[in-house]
């Protein structure tokens, strides 16, 4: 076999894209190199030890519950026959057996079999068939369960939930970020010894006729700091596209890195084909606007000859990268890129290290982990000034842009023929509700809470995603929000909202027009008697 068929078994167009009980007979060469690259997961192991802990007799329901694609099938299949005499597996929850039959109608007659039997019951389901039986089933102790579950409220120690939502595939630590999934199948494909990967790819480059793109690629993704970036350009597909991420996703992603029809760096960042491609394509660095990279664009395009950078070719050259591939400008920026943690030649590619910096994944990444670890006391100090610096000083520019005259604790109510209302608002950043944030609120990497007071009034938690961050900066800089950014904007107009009934509410409003500046008072709070003072 060649590499490209080896690799192949990564393909979602692979037959072993999906694992049914029939394959199992169906032994081959690629079952030893499917085995080889399976990456056993943190739920698979939670899953293992339900399993293990249930005594013959137990009477016990285990949902593994997700999406299409999420690897349900791999993981059951994997355990069915060792504990068949302990519980019976329903392992496509989706699906009937009988076309006179819905999947409903099946599921009914799986739960009757069970309570009638004397065996634990493991089923495999989508959580969008979760909510259907729960609405359509005829069993109403399952149905309560699932609604129970679905609901996120207590559950009877009969039934058990493993739901592949609740085990992310990226997590935020102390000084990176992470997918342990993506990480551990890319360092298994390429790992030096005892890899049968390796080994085909080594036949493949000793042949005379070798595949010498997709052994490049392989080389390529054999370098450490290549696979944190295909980590990292992951990650923000997830945070800024909201991209969801199954296994299969995943694994068809990977083959699509090796065998496309370039080098990685363009794989990475041009497929029409590719869901998650074509999310990274956004980030996609030939498309950055810096003075350098402009240059280096126009430079190449004009046919100007730079020495340092003709003198780094050869040695990309020398590491086998074939030129005629890298016929563009944006082809050769996003080689650089790619590259960008590499010592090569005279590292000419350094110098576009700098402009490739996203700083707004890594602000989003450290307000992520001071959310959730306050009460250090450095965080407590940061968590401050991104309080007061950004997301204050963020809100009041938003709300007051038709009248910056206000000041910072002043709130703009509303404006009628010239005239602005506005109150007094001290909103301050709710500690308490931070820390109960962190000690209560499960890890989620696709947000954090802000919370806020009035006085000692906590507002509604605020959801603030990279997208949102992104944005607070923006207008912190003077930058007006526009239709584009609607989906960010709804969550600040919320908030505004919420701020607008609160102050409402104050007993002293500011009237101003031009240079005049009026205070009403309200000393009684019903509004029949005023103090109006100021011009």
């Amino acid at each position: 076999m060649r590499l490209r068929e080896v690799l192949g078994v990564l393909s979602k167009s692979s037959p072993y894209a999906v694992k049914t009980e029939r394959e199992l007979a169906l032994a081959n060469s690629l079952d030893v190199v499917k085995d080889y690259l399976y990456v056993a997961t943190d739920i698979e192991s939670d899953f293992h030890n339900h399993l293990k802990s249930l005594s013959f007799g137990d009477k016990k329901i285990i949902f593994l519950c997700g999406s299409s694609g999420d690897g349900k099938s791999e993981i059951l299949t994997r355990y069915s026959k060792q504990y068949q005499h302990k519980a019976h597996f329903h392992l496509d929850a989706t699906h009937s057996f009988s076309p006179k039959e819905t999947a409903i109608e099946r599921l009914d007659q799986v739960f009757a079999d069970y309570e009638s039997g004397s065996k634990a019951l493991v089923v495999g389901i989508n959580t969008g068939m979760l909510g259907n039986y729960s609405e359509e089933g005829a069993n109403d102790k399952i149905k309560h369960a699932i609604k129970n579950f679905l609901q996120k409220k207590p559950l009877n120690s009969e039934f058990v939930f493993l739901d592949f939502e609740q085990y992310p595939k990226f997590k935020l630590e102390s000084h990176r970020y992470s997918s342990k999934f993506t990480e551990q199948l890319l360092q298994r494909i390429t790992e030096q010894d005892d890899n049968i990967i390796r080994q085909y790819f080594d036949k493949e480059q000793a042949l005379a006729e070798a595949d010498g793109v997709l052994c490049q690629n392989y080389q390529l993704l054999s370098i450490p700091s290549v696979q944190r970036i295909v980590v990292e350009s992951l990650f923000k597909a997830r945070l800024m596209k909201d991209q969801f991420l199954t296994a299969r996703a995943l694994l068809d992603f990977v083959y699509h890195l090796f065998s496309g029809d370039n080098y990685l760096s363009e794989n990475l960042f041009t497929c029409s084909e590719s869901e998650i491609v074509a999310k990274i394509a956004d980030f996609d660095p030939a498309l950055l606007r810096t003075k350098l990279i402009d240059q280096f664009v126009l430079s190449h395009k004009l046919n100007i000859e730079d020495p340092e950078f003709e003198e780094f070719k050869l040695a990309l050259k020398a590491k086998g990268f074939d030129f005629r591939k890298l016929r563009s400008p944006e082809s050769i920026i996003r080689l650089f890129y790619l590259l960008q943690y590499e010592d090569i030649g005279n590292n000419y590619h350094h110098r576009f290290k700098a402009d490739f910096n996203d700083s707004l994944l890594d602000k989003y990444a450290t307000i992520w982990r001071l959310h959730n670890s306050p009460e250090q006391a450095e965080a407590k100090q940061e968590l401050k000034q991104f309080y007061r610096e950004v997301l204050l000083t963020a809100i009041s520019k938003y709300n007051n842009r038709n009248a910056p005259q206000l000041g910072k604790d002043e709130l703009l109510l509303t404006t009628r023929g010239g005239f602005h209302i506005a109150a007094q608002v001290d909103v301050k950043q709710d500690n308490a509700a931070i820390k109960l944030e962190a000690a209560a609120e499960p890890e989620h990497v696709g947000y954090f809470h802000a919370c806020l007071k009035v006085d000692e009034q906590p507002l509604q938690k605020m959801a603030v995603n990279i997208n949102l961050l992104g944005l607070l900066y923006r207008i912190c800089e003077g930058y007006q929000p526009n239709k584009h950014d609607k989906n960010a904007v709804v969550l600040l107009d919320e908030l505004v909202e919420e701020l607008h009934d609160i102050a409402s509410k104050a007993k002293t409003l500011y009237i101003l027009h031009g240079s005049s500046r009026y205070r009403l008072y309200n000393a009684e709070g019903n509004g029949s008697e005023l103090e109006v003072s100021g011009g």
